[in-house]
């Protein structure tokens, strides 16, 4: 790339808009200028789609052996590793996350390439006994085709590496669409994927609004599979869109992820990690633990600690290093957390801490600080939505029974936890929570080699693991006669 505005990558080649049209991306911390990219058009966007359909069609990558498909994800691998600064960096002001933060996302994703490039051979389908020996009967895995991808604002490398790894390894071609707040990342990955060498038309990206720019990647006859993370709204759309042309479709919308503390727990852990998981990345996190589900006999103690340590947390830039936490992503969304927890008051919850933008030193950013909402119930507009911020919620339970019942009372099942020294417990309550994820005396990892999706509300398909794999890939019996012969359906008259 030399135009800085060439920033869509159609058919192997950089180029600008066919209208010019560009977009200005600013940090969130500071409203700083961090560049300007190009707006696609609708044109551009049909021009991308049917690069990949080509490419597809040309069998240029499906019938490169799957190997050498792994390898390449490797070498993917590898480019990270050696740009990961600039990655970081990028990362970090188009989102406004500290930059540790950006730079543990970037050794996530290179964990999540070096996965897929290690499995793209291990799909080589299964004999089938047809009970006759001259009958060979197989199924093989095959790449599904064009595959539409849209991604969010709050790791956007990373989930768009959880979709452009797999759909590379099986044999695909792609169109990827990342949000307008964040692009640059998604524009590096695809420098680095243009520089290893892909084939023309395998990878393909377009930049804008999701009306002009997303929409067609959920309803273009020549998309196979669109594969988006985000909110249920957008999720429901993007569904109904692909229902039209029966396109195999992947959602991952969020959740509403209960943090279940017993009594017996490692109170230290069990408080460190509560703050972890509503507060880390400012809440920013589609499996954040911002639902604190803490037994009653110790709820009051845990819930005053909780406030004190949330008070004490330090909001700043990417690049402020006594910072622990950083801003919202826009004003709009800022808006929207403020309108989520003053509802959440309206309804009865009491404001422990936070509530409010910050000092006066945060005023150049869309700041929000940690806020803790206790006293809630669970009709309570701040229990039951997904805020999407740094706003922990606090319900009080009893019995195991009663956690369970309270954890389960969402529409969402994306993930949750369950605190306790009680193994018979963890397993017990683990087994029976309606959430795709459960971390037990603990909070917020995954692997890349483990099934990561929701139930419910929270979105259909899995990513990452084996399954994540298999998502982009179409499963073909193929049955062979070796001594073909005439049936005698039909005699000849």
């Amino acid at each position: 790339m030399t135009d800085p505005i060439a920033t869509l990558f159609i058919d192997g080649q950089w180029t600008a808009s066919s209208s010019g049209a560009t977009r200005t991306v600013f940090c969130p911390a500071d409203q700083s200028e961090v560049g300007v990219v190009s707006e696609a058009t609708a044109e551009d966007v049909e021009r991308a789609i049917l690069a990949a359909r080509r490419a597809f069609d040309s069998r240029v990558w499906a019938d490169t052996p799957a190997a050498e498909r792994g390898d390449f994800l490797l070498r993917v691998a590898d480019a990270l590793q050696e740009r990961k600064a600039e990655f970081a960096r990028a990362e970090a002001l188009d989102t406004g996350k500290r930059l540790v933060e950006a730079e543990g996302d970037m050794d996530d994703i290179t964990a999540c390439f070096r996965y897929f490039g290690k499995i793209a051979d291990q799909t080589p389908g299964r004999l089938v006994d047809a009970g006759d020996p001259s009958v060979i009967s197989r199924v093989v895995k095959e790449p599904i085709g064009v595959c539409g991808m849209i991604t969010p604002w709050n790791f956007p490398l990373l989930q768009a590496s959880w979709k452009i790894a797999p759909a590379l390894a099986a044999g695909n071609s792609f169109v990827i669409k990342p949000a307008e707040l964040t692009p640059h990342t998604t524009i590096l990955i695809l420098d680095v994927l243009d520089r290893l060498g892909l084939p023309a038309g395998v990878a393909n990206l377009v930049l804008g609004d999701g009306g002009v720019v997303g929409a067609p990647l959920s309803s273009h006859p020549e998309i196979d599979l669109v594969s988006f993370t985000g909110g249920l709204v957008t999720g429901r759309k993007i569904a109904e869109a692909a229902a039209h042309g029966v396109k195999k479709v992947a959602l991952e919308l969020g959740g509403k992820n209960p943090n279940v503390v017993f009594a017996d727990a490692d109170y230290e852990a069990a408080l460190d990690n509560a703050l972890n998981a509503g507060f880390l990345d400012s809440g920013l996190v589609c499996s954040a633990g911002t639902r604190l589900i803490v037994q009653d006999t110790i709820a009051e103690k845990f819930v005053d600690e909780l406030v004190a340590r949330a008070e004490d947390i330090v909001m700043g830039g990417p690049l402020d290093e006594k910072a622990e936490t950083g801003p919202l992503v826009s004003k709009e969304h800022r808006d929207k957390v403020t309108d989520y927890v003053q509802r959440g008051i309206a309804a009865g919850a009491r404001l422990r801490t936070g509530g409010h933008w910050g000092g006066p030193e945060h005023e150049q950013g869309f700041f929000y600080a940690p806020t803790v909402l206790d006293q809630c119930t669970a009709e309570n507009p701040a229990v039951v939505e997904e805020g999407f911020g740094p706003v922990i919620t606090v319900e009080t339970f009893s019995t195991e029974e009663e956690a369970i019942a309270i954890a389960n009372d969402t529409e969402y099942g994306l993930a949750g936890a369950v605190w306790t020294s009680d193994s018979g417990v963890a397993n017990r309550v683990s087994r029976r929570l309606r959430h795709g994820t459960i971390w037990i005396n603990d909070y917020h990892p995954y692997l890349p080699q483990a099934e990561w999706g929701g139930f419910k509300m929270s979105g259909v398909g899995r990513e990452l693991g084996p399954t994540g794999l298999e998502e982009y890939t179409e499963s073909k019996h193929i049955y062979e006669n070796t001594e073909p012969a005439v049936s005698g359906w039909f005699p000849r008259k």
